[in-house]
């Protein structure tokens, strides 16, 4: 039953994902970002090179670790190393610790043990609550790719890049190759995933410094 997928993956659940723009912020203000063919070719850069790219994969060998609480932990702890700045890191572990707060209070399940106090990966988090609930691996990961590509769009609509329309005609432009790039991510393995988007990881560092900031990332 993937019902709960829909609840874990709303931008209601409580893990703060609105607060974060993965860069996009610094990218607008910067002018690489200012419509949406601006928009659509940044996304689909970081669809085939960048961080949220390798995050799908993370969440898929997350899902494939989640009855082995010391390999879970391994993954987590190379999906925290491989983040590649400071906000980054924050990005991921402050939505994710979150995560499996939000988890162990509304939806337990064994794998979040693994977790005990240390920061948690948001990827990491997410796709081992959903091998918890046993839910497919298949059907959860093109839904928390298009999560993920939806909260940029999101981001990139209330800075004033485009339009609530133009940004849902991005994410629907984007659909085929989100579902292409999780359809790979099942077959990553850990030791051989990566990711490098420079613009886009140098947008992370350069908003660590910009001056007026919406979001913390």
């Amino acid at each position: 039953m993937t019902l709960p997928l829909f609840v874990w993956l709303s931008p209601a659940f409580p893990v703060g994902a609105y607060a974060y723009s993965h860069g996009i912020e610094w990218a607008v203000e910067a002018g690489d970002i200012r419509d949406a063919a601006s928009l659509a070719a940044w996304l689909e850069d970081l669809a085939d090179h960048g961080a949220p790219r390798l995050d799908v994969a993370l969440f898929a060998a997350a899902h494939r670790a989640a009855d082995d609480p010391a390999a879970l932990r391994e993954v987590n702890e190379l999906a925290i190393a491989l983040a590649g700045s400071a906000e980054r890191r924050l990005e991921t572990t402050a939505q994710g610790t979150a995560f499996v707060t939000a988890a162990r209070a509304a939806w337990p399940c064994a794998p979040l043990d693994a977790f005990g106090a240390e920061p948690a990966a948001y990827p990491v988090a997410v796709g081992a609550v959903v091998a918890g609930h046993a839910i497919a691996l298949e059907d959860a990961a093109p839904a928390f790719a298009l999560a993920v590509f939806g909260n940029l769009v999101s981001a990139a609509t209330r800075l004033g890049a485009v339009g609530q329309t133009e940004g849902q005609r991005i994410v629907a432009a984007l659909a085929p190759r989100l579902a292409a790039m999780a359809a790979r991510a099942l077959l990553a393995e850990p030791d051989a995933i990566g990711a490098c988007a420079f613009r886009s990881d140098l947008a992370a560092m350069k908003h660590e410094t910009q001056y007026s900031r919406l979001f913390r990332s």
